[in-house]
């Protein structure tokens, strides 16, 4: 995300990370786009390599990475995740346990003291404000006794706001994988989306679906397709089969299309896209 709106601000970017990709988190399919993406951007990026050492002088900063390689440039900004700031809160002092500055709880958001529940971003698990709001909703239905479903982490929406725009919800390919053994998968381009095509981007959905069973996981690239990751989050949800999804009509020419299509498809019956 950094790096994204510092190329659009005009400046020169290398984006160095640690990991195998862009973004290691997500289905692999949307981090070779990214960087195709991101090449075609002209913002450069280093993956599987870590930093060794930083030097600043009054002529700006040399970076050493691991690898041997050093890098000039005029700033260096840090961006490697947040962490807990629950230090001399008295967590400790009134027997919950703290892991690191983080509080596990159950699957019900109840800490190890009976009556305490601890909720958002000190919970371990994914650092975002929608999920954070959901767990304030939860324990307070909790309290009240109506006995609310639990918030799972995977069936969040997920957008990292960078140019494409990457969205998803539920599992990537490896995890349904592992989870089910056999799925099917549908990748539908967005060459064949008229707003898309409008718009001037390029990019996919993925569909990832338990064999003859429902949608497990919905992936996605392309310029403002954070908007699309609400239906995205309905069909894994409430566990919809492609059928499903593929019997409602979207309106054209809307990116919403892609979806539908991406469901067409996987249920076997394509309209704008090529097996």
């Amino acid at each position: 995300e950094c790096a994204s709106v510092w190329k659009s601000f005009g400046s020169d970017v290398t984006l160095i990370e640690a990991l195998p990709t862009l973004v290691p988190l997500e289905d692999p399919s949307l981090s070779k786009q990214l960087e195709r993406a991101f090449r075609k951007r002209k913002i450069n990026f280093k993956t599987g390599v870590k930093f060794s050492g930083v030097k600043q002088s009054d002529d700006g900063v040399t970076v050493s990475l691991e690898n041997g390689e050093t890098i000039e440039t005029d700033l260096v900004l840090v961006a490697v995740g947040r962490g807990p700031s629950s230090a001399g809160l008295g967590y400790e002092e009134a027997g919950i346990t703290v892991d690191r500055g983080w509080v596990p709880t159950n699957e019900r958001l109840a800490t190890n003291v009976d009556g305490v529940f601890a909720v958002g971003d000190l919970v371990p698990g994914l650092q975002l404000a929608h999920r954070g709001f959901a767990h304030g909703i939860f324990v307070a239905e909790e309290i009240a006794g109506l006995k609310p479903q639990p918030v799972i982490d995977s069936g969040i929406p997920r957008v990292t706001y960078c140019e494409p725009e990457i969205a998803s919800v539920g599992l990537t390919e490896p995890q349904a994988k592992e989870k089910y053994g056999e799925i099917e998968i549908q990748e539908y381009n967005l060459g064949g989306n008229g707003k898309s095509q409008i718009l001037m981007t390029a990019g996919s959905v993925k569909l990832v679906r338990q064999k003859d069973g429902p949608i497990v996981g919905v992936h996605m690239i392309g310029s403002r397709f954070g908007e699309q990751v609400g239906e995205a989050s309905l069909m894994v949800n409430w566990e919809a089969y492609p059928e499903d999804v593929a019997q409602f009509i979207h309106a054209h020419p809307t990116q919403n299309e892609a979806l539908g299509e991406a469901a067409l498809a996987l249920a076997g019956k394509p309209l704008h896209s090529h097996a």
